[in-house]
């Protein structure tokens, strides 16, 4: 039953965990260490290097269903990104195994349907394991490219939400059957019956899980994808403005060129510039042709920008 709380920065971190024992194992996925006393969520977070408003978020949503993400930009990508990961180490690397054992020592595997028990879990298993290795191996170094500023490939988060499910057919089959099959013996009985418990217990992580990619990881990775593109955009407008200068050697432009365009982006005519340089205007002239050929840029108004960019004159000084 949920506990319909919001929960909120300065509740104790204690008073979530006495509320939802279950997030004992997302706080190891977060990165948070117990061992933290009557600290509030802020302070337990802060300690560890967690972005607050996100693992709120992610808890308040994954307890409760509180939160709508399609436009919430407080959303820490690399934060969302290292509890993912982590949740998925915990889940295959653990997990996984754990139930499996737990299921052989249940189970007698010299029974044809103990071993049809055993098969229909190792197929989900299977399952559950490709999916997550095909976001280790693909969404989250996409995701991570993304969070560095690095040029995007062909993959968006788009082609993994529409592939995006959970896998749970083989694991409702798999309860059924060790409903119907449950032994008669105590000892047998009462060790899956406990297996069956953690088995729904798991069944309930993973549904919170992939609400959490569907719900926030995925409207704040498209955010991420717009911010890149119109990043791409700026660098496309800059390399128009700027034709091959960004290519050439900053020293390329001797240091009277670069006299010329700080008077000129000053505002100062040929004759003003001769004057104030001490060279004859004839001079001032082919200067300014050289600096066009050099740089492809021709007016003034691309001589400011290329002055502002690279620091010969402070945009403060300059008349826009």
């Amino acid at each position: 039953m949920k506990n319909q709380k919001m929960y909120e920065a300065d509740d104790k971190m204690i008073s979530l965990i006495r509320d939802n024992y279950d997030l004992l194992q997302a706080l190891g996925s977060f990165g948070i260490n117990l061992g933290f006393g009557d600290k509030t969520v802020r302070e337990t977070c802060e300690d560890n290097d967690v972005d607050t408003y996100t693992f709120l978020a992610v808890v308040n949503f994954a307890m409760n269903g509180y939160g709508e993400f399609d436009n919430d930009e407080q959303i820490s990508v690399p934060t969302l990104l290292h509890y993912l990961q982590a949740s998925h180490a915990y889940f295959l690397e653990f997990q996984l195994p754990y139930i499996r054992r737990e299921l052989s020592e249940s189970l007698d595997e010299n029974d044809s349907l103990g071993r049809l028990i055993l098969k229909f879990y190792d197929e989900y298993a299977h399952e559950i394991r490709r999916h997550m290795q095909y976001e280790q191996k693909t969404l989250f170094p996409y995701v991570q490219q993304l969070i560095d500023g690095e040029p995007a490939n062909d993959y968006n988060v788009e082609t993994f939400s529409k592939h995006h499910g959970a896998a749970d057919k083989k694991l409702r089959e798999l309860k059924l059957l060790i409903i119907k099959y449950l032994p008669q013996d105590g000892l047998h009985n009462n060790q899956l019956t406990a297996t069956l418990h953690d088995i729904y217990e798991n069944e309930v992580w993973l549904r919170q899980h992939a609400m959490v990619e569907d719900h926030i990881f995925v409207p704040a990775i498209r955010r991420l994808e717009q911010i890149t593109k119109q990043q791409d955009v700026t660098r496309n407008i800059s390399g128009m403005v700027f034709g091959n200068a960004t290519a050439q050697n900053p020293d390329a432009l001797s240091d009277r060129e670069k006299d010329v365009i700080i008077s000129l982006v000053q505002g100062m005519s040929n004759k003003e510039i001769a004057d104030h340089l001490c060279i004859s205007i004839n001079t001032v002239i082919t200067h300014r042709r050289n600096i066009a050929r050099k740089l492809q840029i021709h007016s003034p108004a691309g001589l400011t920008i290329y002055a502002i960019v690279n620091g010969l004159v402070d945009i403060s000084t300059v008349k826009l």
